[in-house]
């Protein structure tokens, strides 16, 4: 696991962990998606970027006080990173590119860099990469290459690199059946790539290796059969075996219900996690209150129903491991 870490990663790494060791972190990165959740909620065609960085402020002022963490973007994140109750921050380097279609090929901010989000005042630097294993070998390589770009400039500015992997189809319907009979592999062999020490990753942040509704005999199968229980927990037994770095899950945009099924289904199966970066499986019911009853019904809202999310998911995190050494 995170053996020879500098003294910059190490600190980076305790900054956004619990007591225990284990990553419990908000996400908060969203930015296009976002926006355009609260406009439709709102029933209109947009919302100032001021209207964002409301949300995010009252996210982040409510719900980091049961985080260890919290991962915000430069975009519309930085306001609320002021306000974070002491919980470790994560910077998104990214530019969002979750509407592309495939490759979904990545971009940096123009006006950012490591140096300058660490100055802001990031503990770790997150990056998100769309990747498949059975992409043409030349998009992988383009990507591959802006990944050890990124680990070189972790490295040089001695701070924690976190990488997101997210698979998709070429065809680009990640909900589809097929997609799912492909997804161990994808995320397997993601993984696996990308511990390689040419990247300098020091903390993946991925998906869960099975699409939970095709499972048979959970709470939220869909009744169209892909995996078997016994399949999907070697599936996750599979994906730790595939790297010997630290990884946290993302929720994807599930129900809370539905995440904590996710992580008591990963601790049933004996595979090794150490922790979470869950965003919407948390907050996302709260846009709504907040486009229809503003920043006072948003606060009422976090203060009972978004606590009870995430101390729920705070629970689910009993079988996580340490992602760093304790001492």
């Amino acid at each position: 696991m995170a053996n020879h870490l500098t003294p910059g990663k190490l600190a980076g790494l305790r900054s956004i962990s619990n007591e225990r060791g284990v990553v419990a972190a908000l996400a908060l990165d969203q930015r296009g998606i976002l926006r355009k959740a609260i406009a439709r909620e709102m029933q209109v065609d947009d919302v100032p970027a001021a209207t964002v960085e409301e949300f995010k402020r009252a996210v982040t002022g409510a719900l980091t006080q049961y985080a260890s963490a919290i991962l915000l973007d430069p975009e519309y994140g930085l306001p609320a990173a002021k306000g974070r109750n002491g919980a470790g921050l994560l910077l998104a380097y990214e530019r969002s590119s979750y509407d592309a279609a495939p490759p979904r090929l990545p971009f940096l901010y123009d006006v950012w860099s490591v140096r300058r989000m660490k100055k802001a005042g990031a503990d770790c630097i997150k990056v998100l990469l769309h990747y498949t294993p059975f992409e043409d070998s030349a998009i992988n390589d383009l990507k591959q290459a802006w990944v050890e770009r990124i680990g070189d400039e972790c490295l040089a500015n001695d701070i924690p690199f976190v990488l997101e992997l997210l698979g998709y189809e070429m065809g680009g319907n990640e909900k589809s059946k097929d997609y799912a009979k492909a997804r161990p592999a994808i995320v397997a062999r993601s993984i696996e790539e990308f511990s390689k020490n040419q990247y300098a990753v020091d903390l993946l942040k991925i998906e869960v290796p099975v699409q939970m509704s095709f499972v048979a005999g959970t709470r939220y199968f869909c009744g169209d059969h892909v995996y078997t229980r016994s399949d999907a927990q070697q599936h996750f037994l599979a994906t730790a075996s595939a790297t010997d770095k630290p990884f946290v899950y993302l929720s994807a945009g599930v129900t809370n219900d539905q995440f904590i099924e996710t992580l008591e289904f990963a601790a049933e199966s004996g595979s090794r996690f150490n922790g979470v970066l869950c965003g919407r499986a948390i907050w996302q019911d709260g846009i709504g209150v907040f486009a229809r009853h503003g920043a006072k019904g948003l606060n009422d809202w976090l203060s009972t129903t978004g606590k009870e999310n995430i101390m729920r998911v705070n629970s689910a995190l009993s079988a996580a491991q340490p992602c760093q050494p304790l001492g």
